[in-house]
């Protein structure tokens, strides 16, 4: 009972944050119960919103029925994606054709920073193999989001000025992707955003590292599938090319 229990609460923060993700507004036990099929009434979703709120995974904003989650709502969120769901087959042949007529690595990083940005609605992030060399794409979309990062916008855009700033937020980024989330962004004036990120290449000589910036609302399920994938073209292209 208790193991039928807890899922079912993570059932019903997974549909707390795809809804707030999908609305940016709070979400109500009745939106939960008509949209997204849990079986319980509700009035029992609301007494497991009580429980996932003392644990600190969702919080109520203002005097608002709904409620919105947490930092560390979006962090068991993450942690429970089991792994990186695959991009569409239509999504895939958009990446594969705008990316193949690229005849050199700064065309194929170029282009592959604007994509991540537009697919992701996100400012992506590429670091050049072995470089301390960093392109940017998507700063707009940062003025496009959620209340939190357009209150802070102006010391985000700062720190994405620096190209220090840049290379230490991928600096740690591994063979698997990585999420930071909030208050775990090691930069003070980025805590308002999240981070996910991965490297490329498969040797010394060829590693580099892709990521996307954007609000701690943001849809992680496709942005971590889409800089997954656009990685692993950067790394494919690199070793059509050794």
């Amino acid at each position: 009972m208790q193991l039928e229990m807890q899922k079912r609460q993570l059932e019903i923060l997974r549909a707390i944050v795809d809804e707030y993700v999908a609305t940016e507004e709070p979400v109500g036990s009745k939106v939960i119960a008509e949209r997204h099929g849990l079986g319980v009434s509700p009035a029992t979703i609301r007494n497991d919103m009580a429980i996932l709120e003392d644990a600190g995974l969702i919080k109520q904003p203002h005097t608002s029925a709904g409620r919105i989650p947490t930092n560390s709502g979006y962090r068991l969120f993450v942690d429970k994606l089991a792994e990186v769901k695959p991009l569409s087959a239509p999504e895939r042949r958009a990446i594969e054709k705008f990316l193949d007529g690229a005849n050199n690595l700064d065309e194929v990083l170029m282009r592959s920073v604007k994509l991540l940005a537009q697919i992701t609605k996100q400012v992506a992030v590429i670091q050049y193999p072995t470089e301390d060399k960093v392109v940017l794409s998507g700063t707009a979309n940062l003025a496009k989001s959620t209340q939190e990062v357009s209150i802070a916008i102006h010391p985000i855009l700062e720190a994405l000025e620096e190209q220090v700033v840049l290379l230490r937020l991928l600096a740690d980024a591994g063979s698997a992707l990585q999420v930071r989330i909030g208050d775990e962004q090691s930069e003070s004036s980025l805590r308002t955003t999240s981070l996910v990120s991965i490297s490329y290449g498969t040797n010394i000589a060829e590693h580099g590292a892709v990521g996307i910036l954007g609000p701690t609302r943001m849809d992680y399920a496709n942005s971590m599938a889409a800089v997954n994938s656009v990685a692993r073209y950067i790394g494919a292209f690199l070793g059509d090319k050794a």
